[in-house]
Protein backbone atom coordinates (compact mmCIF):
# COMPACT_ATOMS: atom_id res chain seq x y z
CA UNK A 1 0.00 0.00 0.00
CA UNK A 2 1.33 3.43 -0.89
CA UNK A 3 1.57 6.10 1.75
CA UNK A 4 -0.74 8.33 -0.28
CA UNK A 5 -3.59 5.84 -0.26
CA UNK A 6 -6.47 6.35 2.19
CA UNK A 7 -6.04 4.67 5.52
CA UNK A 8 -7.99 1.39 5.46
CA UNK A 9 -10.56 1.27 8.22
CA UNK A 10 -14.01 -0.15 8.67
CA UNK A 11 -15.74 3.07 9.60
CA UNK A 12 -14.93 5.56 6.91
CA UNK A 13 -16.43 4.90 3.48
CA UNK A 14 -15.78 7.40 0.71
CA UNK A 15 -18.61 6.47 -1.64
CA UNK A 16 -22.35 6.82 -1.13
CA UNK A 17 -25.66 8.11 -2.42
CA UNK A 18 -28.22 10.51 -1.05
CA UNK A 19 -31.97 10.79 -1.08
CA UNK A 20 -31.89 13.11 -4.09
CA UNK A 21 -30.11 10.42 -6.13
CA UNK A 22 -26.76 12.18 -6.30
CA UNK A 23 -23.61 10.22 -5.67
CA UNK A 24 -20.01 11.04 -4.92
CA UNK A 25 -16.70 9.25 -4.70
CA UNK A 26 -13.83 9.87 -2.31
CA UNK A 27 -11.10 12.27 -3.31
CA UNK A 28 -12.29 15.64 -4.59
CA UNK A 29 -14.27 18.16 -2.58
CA UNK A 30 -14.37 16.21 0.65
CA UNK A 31 -16.54 18.73 2.43
CA UNK A 32 -19.29 18.09 -0.18
CA UNK A 33 -18.72 14.31 -0.31
CA UNK A 34 -20.79 11.57 1.22
CA UNK A 35 -18.46 11.58 4.20
CA UNK A 36 -18.75 15.34 4.65
CA UNK A 37 -22.54 15.27 4.48
CA UNK A 38 -22.62 12.30 6.84
CA UNK A 39 -20.62 14.28 9.41
CA UNK A 40 -22.92 17.29 9.05
CA UNK A 41 -25.97 15.07 9.51
CA UNK A 42 -24.39 13.38 12.52
CA UNK A 43 -23.61 16.76 14.08
CA UNK A 44 -27.24 17.83 13.67
CA UNK A 45 -28.48 14.58 15.18
CA UNK A 46 -26.02 14.94 18.04
CA UNK A 47 -27.39 18.37 18.94
CA UNK A 48 -30.96 17.06 18.84
CA UNK A 49 -29.99 14.01 20.87
CA UNK A 50 -28.46 16.18 23.60
CA UNK A 51 -31.75 18.05 23.84
CA UNK A 52 -33.71 14.79 24.14
CA UNK A 53 -31.39 12.71 26.37
CA UNK A 54 -31.99 12.42 30.11
CA UNK A 55 -28.55 13.42 31.39
CA UNK A 56 -29.44 12.36 34.95
CA UNK A 57 -29.65 8.74 33.77
CA UNK A 58 -26.43 8.64 31.75
CA UNK A 59 -24.11 8.32 34.74
CA UNK A 60 -25.80 5.14 35.97
CA UNK A 61 -25.72 3.34 32.59
CA UNK A 62 -23.20 0.74 31.53
CA UNK A 63 -21.93 0.57 27.93
CA UNK A 64 -24.69 -1.79 26.75
CA UNK A 65 -27.45 0.30 28.32
CA UNK A 66 -25.95 3.51 26.90
CA UNK A 67 -25.80 1.99 23.44
CA UNK A 68 -29.45 0.88 23.60
CA UNK A 69 -30.46 4.32 24.84
CA UNK A 70 -28.64 6.11 22.01
CA UNK A 71 -29.99 3.59 19.46
CA UNK A 72 -33.55 4.27 20.59
CA UNK A 73 -33.08 8.02 20.32
CA UNK A 74 -31.46 7.64 16.90
CA UNK A 75 -34.33 5.53 15.56
CA UNK A 76 -36.80 8.08 16.89
CA UNK A 77 -34.92 10.86 15.09
CA UNK A 78 -34.88 8.77 11.91
CA UNK A 79 -38.64 8.40 11.94
CA UNK A 80 -39.01 12.17 12.24
CA UNK A 81 -36.64 12.86 9.32
CA UNK A 82 -37.73 10.96 6.17
CA UNK A 83 -35.49 13.18 4.05
CA UNK A 84 -32.34 11.65 5.60
CA UNK A 85 -29.78 9.58 3.73
CA UNK A 86 -31.30 6.73 1.79
CA UNK A 87 -28.24 4.56 2.36
CA UNK A 88 -26.61 4.79 5.74
CA UNK A 89 -24.82 2.47 8.13
CA UNK A 90 -27.02 2.67 11.20
CA UNK A 91 -24.49 0.79 13.35
CA UNK A 92 -21.80 3.24 12.38
CA UNK A 93 -24.09 6.18 13.09
CA UNK A 94 -24.84 4.87 16.59
CA UNK A 95 -21.12 4.24 17.26
CA UNK A 96 -20.19 7.72 16.12
CA UNK A 97 -22.97 9.41 18.05
CA UNK A 98 -21.67 7.73 21.21
CA UNK A 99 -18.14 8.81 20.27
CA UNK A 100 -19.44 12.31 19.52
CA UNK A 101 -21.04 12.49 22.96
CA UNK A 102 -18.39 10.83 25.12
CA UNK A 103 -15.28 10.40 22.97
CA UNK A 104 -13.36 12.18 20.23
CA UNK A 105 -15.96 11.98 17.48
CA UNK A 106 -14.55 10.87 14.09
CA UNK A 107 -11.13 10.27 15.70
CA UNK A 108 -12.38 7.73 18.25
CA UNK A 109 -11.76 4.63 16.03
CA UNK A 110 -8.11 5.65 15.74
CA UNK A 111 -7.82 6.15 19.49
CA UNK A 112 -8.98 2.55 19.92
CA UNK A 113 -6.67 1.15 17.23
CA UNK A 114 -3.38 -0.08 18.77
CA UNK A 115 -1.62 0.14 15.40
CA UNK A 116 -2.07 3.92 15.12
CA UNK A 117 0.86 5.86 16.57
CA UNK A 118 0.04 9.41 15.45
CA UNK A 119 -3.19 11.19 14.50
CA UNK A 120 -2.61 14.41 12.55
CA UNK A 121 -5.57 16.69 11.83
CA UNK A 122 -4.61 19.48 9.41
CA UNK A 123 -8.12 20.93 9.31
CA UNK A 124 -11.70 19.67 9.17
CA UNK A 125 -11.22 17.90 5.83
CA UNK A 126 -7.69 16.48 6.10
CA UNK A 127 -6.69 13.78 8.58
CA UNK A 128 -3.56 11.61 8.48
CA UNK A 129 -2.48 8.76 10.72
CA UNK A 130 0.82 6.98 11.22
CA UNK A 131 0.58 3.22 11.09
CA UNK A 132 3.60 0.92 11.28
CA UNK A 133 5.97 3.79 10.76
CA UNK A 134 4.25 5.27 7.68
CA UNK A 135 1.81 8.13 7.21
CA UNK A 136 -1.52 7.43 5.50
CA UNK A 137 -4.16 9.90 4.41
CA UNK A 138 -7.57 8.87 5.71
CA UNK A 139 -11.09 9.47 4.45
CA UNK A 140 -12.08 10.89 7.84
CA UNK A 141 -13.54 14.41 7.80
CA UNK A 142 -15.25 16.73 10.22
CA UNK A 143 -18.45 18.57 9.38
CA UNK A 144 -16.76 21.98 9.56
CA UNK A 145 -14.36 24.08 11.62
CA UNK A 146 -16.89 24.35 14.43
CA UNK A 147 -17.19 20.56 14.65
CA UNK A 148 -13.41 20.18 14.89
CA UNK A 149 -13.23 22.94 17.50
CA UNK A 150 -15.78 21.09 19.64
CA UNK A 151 -13.58 17.99 19.63
CA UNK A 152 -10.45 20.02 20.44
CA UNK A 153 -12.28 21.75 23.30
CA UNK A 154 -13.33 18.37 24.64
CA UNK A 155 -9.78 17.01 24.46
CA UNK A 156 -8.35 20.08 26.15
CA UNK A 157 -10.99 20.21 28.89
CA UNK A 158 -10.16 16.62 29.87
CA UNK A 159 -6.77 17.78 31.09
CA UNK A 160 -8.04 20.91 32.80
CA UNK A 161 -6.77 23.31 30.14
CA UNK A 162 -8.43 25.81 27.86
CA UNK A 163 -7.91 26.96 24.30
CA UNK A 164 -9.34 30.14 22.76
CA UNK A 165 -8.25 33.21 20.82
CA UNK A 166 -6.38 34.50 23.87
CA UNK A 167 -4.58 31.20 24.40
CA UNK A 168 -4.55 29.56 20.95
CA UNK A 169 -2.00 26.79 21.65
CA UNK A 170 -2.14 23.81 24.01
CA UNK A 171 0.38 21.06 24.64
CA UNK A 172 -0.76 18.45 27.16
CA UNK A 173 -1.10 14.78 28.04
CA UNK A 174 -4.30 12.72 28.05
CA UNK A 175 -5.08 10.30 30.91
CA UNK A 176 -4.07 7.33 28.72
CA UNK A 177 -0.61 8.85 28.19
CA UNK A 178 -1.24 10.21 24.69
CA UNK A 179 0.39 13.56 24.01
CA UNK A 180 -1.73 16.24 22.32
CA UNK A 181 -0.92 19.53 20.65
CA UNK A 182 -3.61 21.86 19.33
CA UNK A 183 -3.31 25.18 17.51
CA UNK A 184 -6.32 27.26 16.47
CA UNK A 185 -6.85 30.53 14.57
CA UNK A 186 -5.52 33.17 14.43
CA UNK A 187 -2.24 31.23 14.66
CA UNK A 188 -3.45 28.32 12.48
CA UNK A 189 -4.18 29.86 9.10
CA UNK A 190 -5.98 26.84 7.60
CA UNK A 191 -8.32 26.27 10.51
CA UNK A 192 -7.94 24.34 13.78
CA UNK A 193 -5.19 21.69 13.86
CA UNK A 194 -4.71 18.80 16.24
CA UNK A 195 -1.83 16.35 16.71
CA UNK A 196 -2.10 13.29 18.95
CA UNK A 197 0.98 11.19 19.67
CA UNK A 198 -0.14 7.81 21.02
CA UNK A 199 1.92 5.26 22.90
CA UNK A 200 1.57 1.52 23.05
CA UNK A 201 -0.25 0.01 25.97
CA UNK A 202 2.87 -2.00 26.71
CA UNK A 203 6.35 -0.61 26.24
CA UNK A 204 8.56 -2.64 23.90
CA UNK A 205 11.15 -4.73 25.70
CA UNK A 206 14.79 -4.91 24.69
CA UNK A 207 14.17 -8.44 23.38
CA UNK A 208 11.48 -7.14 21.06
CA UNK A 209 13.80 -4.39 19.83
CA UNK A 210 16.41 -7.06 19.07
CA UNK A 211 13.83 -9.19 17.26
CA UNK A 212 12.73 -6.33 14.99
CA UNK A 213 16.32 -5.39 14.20
CA UNK A 214 16.42 -2.03 15.97
CA UNK A 215 19.48 -3.07 17.96
CA UNK A 216 21.81 -6.07 17.89
CA UNK A 217 22.56 -8.44 20.83
CA UNK A 218 26.16 -7.26 21.13
CA UNK A 219 24.97 -3.69 21.64
CA UNK A 220 22.57 -4.92 24.33
CA UNK A 221 25.39 -6.70 26.16
CA UNK A 222 27.47 -3.53 26.15
CA UNK A 223 24.61 -1.23 27.18
CA UNK A 224 23.58 -3.42 30.08
CA UNK A 225 27.13 -3.49 31.38
CA UNK A 226 27.44 0.29 30.98
CA UNK A 227 24.16 1.02 32.76
CA UNK A 228 24.88 -1.40 35.59
CA UNK A 229 28.33 0.15 35.87
CA UNK A 230 26.81 3.64 36.35
CA UNK A 231 28.03 5.11 33.07
CA UNK A 232 26.17 8.31 32.17
CA UNK A 233 24.14 7.74 29.02
CA UNK A 234 22.46 10.14 26.59
CA UNK A 235 20.08 8.94 23.86
CA UNK A 236 19.87 11.20 20.83
CA UNK A 237 17.74 11.18 17.70
CA UNK A 238 15.17 13.05 15.67
CA UNK A 239 11.43 13.26 16.24
CA UNK A 240 9.81 9.82 16.17
CA UNK A 241 13.14 7.97 16.13
CA UNK A 242 12.24 5.92 19.23
CA UNK A 243 14.24 7.66 21.96
CA UNK A 244 11.63 7.23 24.69
CA UNK A 245 10.92 3.66 23.60
CA UNK A 246 14.62 2.83 23.82
CA UNK A 247 14.97 4.51 27.21
CA UNK A 248 12.05 2.42 28.48
CA UNK A 249 13.64 -0.73 27.07
CA UNK A 250 17.03 -0.28 28.77
CA UNK A 251 15.63 0.88 32.12
CA UNK A 252 15.36 -2.70 33.50
CA UNK A 253 19.17 -2.81 33.38
CA UNK A 254 19.27 -0.45 36.37
CA UNK A 255 19.70 -2.51 39.58
CA UNK A 256 16.42 -2.96 41.43
CA UNK A 257 17.80 -1.62 44.73
CA UNK A 258 18.46 1.86 43.33
CA UNK A 259 16.09 4.79 43.78
CA UNK A 260 15.13 6.57 40.56
CA UNK A 261 13.59 9.99 40.00
CA UNK A 262 12.13 10.64 36.54
CA UNK A 263 11.46 14.16 35.30
CA UNK A 264 9.38 14.85 32.17
CA UNK A 265 7.50 17.65 30.45
CA UNK A 266 4.79 15.16 29.51
CA UNK A 267 4.93 11.80 31.29
CA UNK A 268 5.75 9.13 28.71
CA UNK A 269 8.20 6.80 30.45
CA UNK A 270 6.90 3.37 31.44
CA UNK A 271 9.58 2.02 33.73
CA UNK A 272 8.72 -1.56 34.64
CA UNK A 273 10.09 -1.53 38.17
CA UNK A 274 9.52 -0.33 41.72
CA UNK A 275 11.31 2.42 43.64
CA UNK A 276 10.57 5.13 41.07
CA UNK A 277 9.45 8.69 41.82
CA UNK A 278 7.78 10.27 38.78
CA UNK A 279 7.70 14.06 38.41
CA UNK A 280 6.02 16.12 35.69
CA UNK A 281 6.22 19.83 34.91
CA UNK A 282 3.24 22.15 35.21
CA UNK A 283 2.34 25.09 33.00
CA UNK A 284 1.26 28.43 34.38
CA UNK A 285 -2.39 29.17 35.01
CA UNK A 286 -4.32 31.70 32.97
CA UNK A 287 -3.16 34.30 35.52
CA UNK A 288 0.47 33.41 34.78
CA UNK A 289 1.17 31.78 38.15
CA UNK A 290 1.94 28.25 39.31
CA UNK A 291 4.45 27.26 36.64
CA UNK A 292 6.88 24.47 37.58
CA UNK A 293 9.66 24.00 35.04
CA UNK A 294 11.92 21.07 34.30
CA UNK A 295 14.77 23.00 35.86
CA UNK A 296 12.78 23.44 39.08
CA UNK A 297 12.19 19.70 39.23
CA UNK A 298 15.81 18.80 38.52
CA UNK A 299 16.95 21.03 41.35
CA UNK A 300 14.33 19.61 43.71
CA UNK A 301 15.15 16.02 42.77
CA UNK A 302 18.66 16.46 44.18
CA UNK A 303 17.04 16.74 47.61
CA UNK A 304 15.09 13.49 47.19
CA UNK A 305 18.06 11.16 47.67
CA UNK A 306 18.05 9.69 44.14
CA UNK A 307 20.64 7.15 43.06
CA UNK A 308 19.97 8.15 39.47
CA UNK A 309 18.02 10.88 37.73
CA UNK A 310 16.26 10.12 34.45
CA UNK A 311 15.42 13.25 32.50
CA UNK A 312 12.84 12.43 29.83
CA UNK A 313 14.27 15.04 27.48
CA UNK A 314 16.71 17.89 27.94
CA UNK A 315 15.47 20.98 26.12
CA UNK A 316 16.71 24.15 27.82
CA UNK A 317 18.59 25.53 30.81
CA UNK A 318 18.00 22.37 32.85
CA UNK A 319 20.97 20.96 30.90
CA UNK A 320 23.33 22.72 33.32
CA UNK A 321 21.63 21.25 36.40
CA UNK A 322 21.62 17.81 34.77
CA UNK A 323 25.35 17.99 34.07
CA UNK A 324 25.99 19.09 37.65
CA UNK A 325 24.04 16.09 38.93
CA UNK A 326 25.99 13.71 36.70
CA UNK A 327 29.27 15.21 37.90
CA UNK A 328 28.41 15.24 41.61
CA UNK A 329 27.44 11.76 42.74
CA UNK A 330 24.50 10.82 40.50
CA UNK A 331 26.46 8.68 38.07
CA UNK A 332 24.51 6.41 35.78
CA UNK A 333 21.85 9.03 35.01
CA UNK A 334 20.10 8.93 31.65
CA UNK A 335 18.44 11.46 29.35
CA UNK A 336 17.35 12.00 25.75
CA UNK A 337 17.95 14.88 23.37
CA UNK A 338 16.78 15.88 19.90
CA UNK A 339 19.76 15.85 17.55
CA UNK A 340 20.72 14.77 14.04
CA UNK A 341 23.93 13.06 15.14
CA UNK A 342 25.88 12.15 18.25
CA UNK A 343 28.32 15.03 17.84
CA UNK A 344 25.45 17.40 17.10
CA UNK A 345 23.92 16.35 20.44
CA UNK A 346 26.96 17.73 22.27
CA UNK A 347 26.73 21.02 20.36
CA UNK A 348 23.06 21.31 21.31
CA UNK A 349 23.97 20.70 24.95
CA UNK A 350 26.34 23.67 24.80
CA UNK A 351 23.53 25.91 23.55
CA UNK A 352 21.20 24.66 26.28
CA UNK A 353 23.76 25.32 29.01
CA UNK A 354 24.01 28.89 27.72
CA UNK A 355 20.21 29.15 28.10
CA UNK A 356 20.65 28.69 31.86
CA UNK A 357 21.68 32.35 32.02
CA UNK A 358 25.32 31.98 33.06
CA UNK A 359 28.06 33.48 30.91
CA UNK A 360 30.47 30.54 31.05
CA UNK A 361 33.48 30.25 28.73
CA UNK A 362 33.03 27.67 25.96
CA UNK A 363 36.09 25.77 27.13
CA UNK A 364 34.60 25.37 30.62
CA UNK A 365 31.23 24.22 29.24
CA UNK A 366 32.88 21.67 26.97
CA UNK A 367 35.04 20.34 29.80
CA UNK A 368 31.93 19.98 31.93
CA UNK A 369 30.04 18.15 29.20
CA UNK A 370 32.95 15.83 28.35
CA UNK A 371 33.31 14.79 31.99
CA UNK A 372 29.57 14.23 32.48
CA UNK A 373 28.45 12.45 29.29
CA UNK A 374 30.18 9.09 28.77
CA UNK A 375 28.14 7.37 26.04
CA UNK A 376 25.77 8.63 23.35
CA UNK A 377 23.34 6.23 21.69
CA UNK A 378 22.05 7.76 18.46
CA UNK A 379 18.84 6.51 16.88
CA UNK A 380 17.26 7.34 13.54
CA UNK A 381 14.04 6.67 11.72
CA UNK A 382 15.00 5.32 8.31
CA UNK A 383 13.17 4.83 5.03
CA UNK A 384 10.01 2.81 5.51
CA UNK A 385 9.59 3.93 9.13
CA UNK A 386 12.05 1.45 10.66
CA UNK A 387 14.01 2.65 13.70
CA UNK A 388 17.66 1.74 14.20
CA UNK A 389 20.43 2.37 16.67
CA UNK A 390 22.76 4.07 14.20
CA UNK A 391 25.69 4.70 16.46
CA UNK A 392 26.97 4.06 19.97
CA UNK A 393 29.77 6.54 20.60
CA UNK A 394 31.98 7.18 23.60
CA UNK A 395 32.87 10.72 24.63
CA UNK A 396 36.51 10.22 25.59
CA UNK A 397 37.78 13.68 26.49
CA UNK A 398 38.66 17.07 25.06
CA UNK A 399 41.56 17.42 22.63
CA UNK A 400 42.55 20.95 21.58
CA UNK A 401 39.25 22.09 23.05
CA UNK A 402 37.33 19.77 20.69
CA UNK A 403 35.38 16.69 21.73
CA UNK A 404 37.28 13.48 21.23
CA UNK A 405 34.72 10.81 20.34
CA UNK A 406 34.99 7.30 19.02
CA UNK A 407 32.37 4.95 17.70
CA UNK A 408 32.03 1.58 19.43
CA UNK A 409 29.14 0.24 17.34
CA UNK A 410 27.39 1.56 14.24
CA UNK A 411 24.78 0.64 11.66
CA UNK A 412 25.72 0.81 7.99
CA UNK A 413 22.75 1.26 5.67
CA UNK A 414 23.03 -0.88 2.53
CA UNK A 415 19.91 0.10 0.61
CA UNK A 416 16.15 -0.36 0.40
CA UNK A 417 14.28 -3.68 0.15
CA UNK A 418 11.29 -4.45 -2.09
CA UNK A 419 8.86 -3.15 0.53
CA UNK A 420 10.62 0.21 0.71
CA UNK A 421 12.28 -0.48 4.06
CA UNK A 422 15.86 0.40 4.86
CA UNK A 423 18.21 -2.56 5.29
CA UNK A 424 21.83 -2.77 6.37
CA UNK A 425 24.27 -4.29 8.81
CA UNK A 426 25.55 -3.59 12.31
CA UNK A 427 29.30 -3.27 12.82
CA UNK A 428 31.71 -3.32 15.73
CA UNK A 429 34.40 -0.72 15.11
CA UNK A 430 37.22 -2.35 17.08
CA UNK A 431 37.56 0.44 19.67
CA UNK A 432 37.80 -0.51 23.35
CA UNK A 433 35.93 1.93 25.62
CA UNK A 434 38.09 3.98 27.95
CA UNK A 435 35.89 3.03 30.92
CA UNK A 436 36.44 -0.71 30.36
CA UNK A 437 38.75 -0.91 33.40
CA UNK A 438 36.26 1.08 35.50
CA UNK A 439 33.60 -1.54 34.77
CA UNK A 440 35.96 -4.30 35.86
CA UNK A 441 36.65 -2.46 39.12
CA UNK A 442 32.90 -2.47 39.74
CA UNK A 443 32.65 -6.21 39.21
CA UNK A 444 31.36 -6.13 35.64
CA UNK A 445 33.49 -8.15 33.26
CA UNK A 446 33.29 -7.72 29.51
CA UNK A 447 35.69 -9.69 27.37
CA UNK A 448 37.73 -7.43 25.11
CA UNK A 449 36.77 -9.67 22.18
CA UNK A 450 33.28 -8.16 22.31
CA UNK A 451 34.83 -5.07 20.74
CA UNK A 452 36.79 -6.90 18.04
CA UNK A 453 36.17 -5.22 14.68
CA UNK A 454 33.69 -7.20 12.59
CA UNK A 455 30.35 -7.06 10.80
CA UNK A 456 27.35 -8.40 12.70
CA UNK A 457 24.06 -9.84 11.49
CA UNK A 458 21.90 -7.96 8.99
CA UNK A 459 19.00 -5.97 10.41
CA UNK A 460 15.57 -7.21 9.37
CA UNK A 461 12.72 -4.89 8.45
CA UNK A 462 9.85 -5.43 10.86
CA UNK A 463 7.53 -2.89 12.42
CA UNK A 464 7.24 -2.04 16.09
CA UNK A 465 3.54 -2.94 16.00
CA UNK A 466 4.30 -6.41 14.70
CA UNK A 467 6.63 -6.89 17.63
CA UNK A 468 3.75 -6.18 20.02
CA UNK A 469 1.66 -9.01 18.52
CA UNK A 470 3.75 -12.20 18.69
CA UNK A 471 2.25 -15.34 17.20
CA UNK A 472 3.17 -18.91 18.16
CA UNK A 473 5.55 -19.01 15.21
CA UNK A 474 7.05 -15.68 16.27
CA UNK A 475 7.56 -16.96 19.81
CA UNK A 476 9.39 -19.99 18.49
CA UNK A 477 11.46 -17.79 16.21
CA UNK A 478 12.21 -15.41 19.09
CA UNK A 479 13.37 -18.31 21.23
CA UNK A 480 15.65 -19.46 18.45
CA UNK A 481 16.89 -15.90 17.97
CA UNK A 482 17.54 -15.53 21.70
CA UNK A 483 19.49 -18.79 21.72
CA UNK A 484 21.54 -17.60 18.80
CA UNK A 485 22.05 -14.22 20.47
CA UNK A 486 23.13 -15.93 23.69
CA UNK A 487 25.58 -18.05 21.75
CA UNK A 488 27.00 -14.96 20.08
CA UNK A 489 27.24 -13.02 23.33
CA UNK A 490 28.37 -15.79 25.67
CA UNK A 491 32.10 -15.61 24.80
CA UNK A 492 32.20 -11.97 25.90
CA UNK A 493 30.71 -12.47 29.35
CA UNK A 494 32.18 -13.77 32.55
CA UNK A 495 30.81 -14.63 35.99
CA UNK A 496 27.68 -12.72 37.05
CA UNK A 497 27.63 -10.81 33.77
CA UNK A 498 26.33 -13.93 32.03
CA UNK A 499 22.88 -12.69 32.95
CA UNK A 500 23.32 -10.01 30.29
CA UNK A 501 22.17 -12.37 27.52
CA UNK A 502 18.77 -11.61 25.91
CA UNK A 503 17.04 -14.85 26.95
CA UNK A 504 18.29 -14.42 30.50
CA UNK A 505 16.85 -10.91 30.53
CA UNK A 506 13.51 -12.32 29.46
CA UNK A 507 13.61 -14.96 32.20
CA UNK A 508 14.39 -12.31 34.83
CA UNK A 509 11.25 -10.37 33.92
CA UNK A 510 8.92 -13.33 34.28
CA UNK A 511 7.01 -13.36 37.59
Amino acid sequence: MKASEPFPDRAHATNGSFADGSSVSGGAARSDSFEGQFQKLKTQLHREMLDAVDLSRIGSMNDAQLRRHVAGLTQHLFRNRPQMLSKIDEERLIDELIAESFGLGPLEPYMQDPEVADILVNGPHEVYVERRGRLYETSTVFADDEHLMQIIQRVVSRVGRRIDSQSPMVDARLPDGSRINAVIPPLALNGPTLSIRRFGRHALSIEQLVSIGSVCPEMVVFLRAAIEGRINLMISGGTGSGKTTFLNAVSPFIPADERLVTIEDSAELQLRRKHVVRLETRVATTEGAGSVTTRDLVRNSLRMRPDRIILGEVRSGEALDMLQAMNTGHEGSLTTIHANDARDALSRLEVMVAMAGFDLPVSVVRRYIASAINVIVHLARLKGGVRRVMRIAEVVDLENNEYKMRDLFRFQQAGIDRDGNSVGQFHVTGELPAFHDRLRERGISLDADLFKARALGSAIAKSDVEAEKPTAADSAADSAADSAADSAAAPFLAGPSARHTPSALKAEERP
